[in-house]
């Protein structure tokens, strides 16, 4: 299966079996980075999840980025990714995540349950208040 989730933020790419791909995006909603309260996949870090290979031995490749580059969980969180992929999907050959900065995370990349979770948290929705601060600038 091939699909790209996503409302009107960036897409994230999903790529192979479905029964894989939700036990992997069920894992990621279980890491949160420590400093914002919303699970990675939620706040739009992970870019790219794609299963390769055989179904007993998959090989899995992730690509996800940080809210800034120099975040200072940015050897932490890829590695509590992998490790959350490794566990959900033990049979894994390998998993490989890859830290990327292009395109740069934005708040609009974070999922429509990851924005509700931040306007609980907070009390107003952080991604108009981001859009409308970046609009003013140009």
């Amino acid at each position: 299966m091939s699909a790209e989730e996503g409302g009107g933020q960036p897409r994230i790419v999903l790529e192979g079996p479905k029964e894989l791909l939700d036990r992997i995006v069920e894992a990621l909603k279980e890491v949160y980075d420590p400093e914002i309260p919303v699970n990675v996949y939620d706040l739009g870090l992970i870019y790219e999840v794609r299963v390769e290979g055989p179904r007993e031995r998959p090989r899995i490749k992730v690509k996800m980025s940080l809210t800034a580059i120099g975040c200072p969980v940015s050897v932490a969180l890829p590695a509590y990714v992998e490790d959350a992929i490794r566990e959900a999907v033990p049979e894994a050959e390998d998993v490989e995540v890859e830290v990327v900065f292009d395109p740069p995370w934005t708040p609009e990349r974070v999922t429509p349950e990851g924005r509700e979770l931040l306007k609980t948290i907070y009390g107003y929705d952080i991604v108009e208040q981001w859009k409308r601060a970046a609009q003013q600038q140009y």
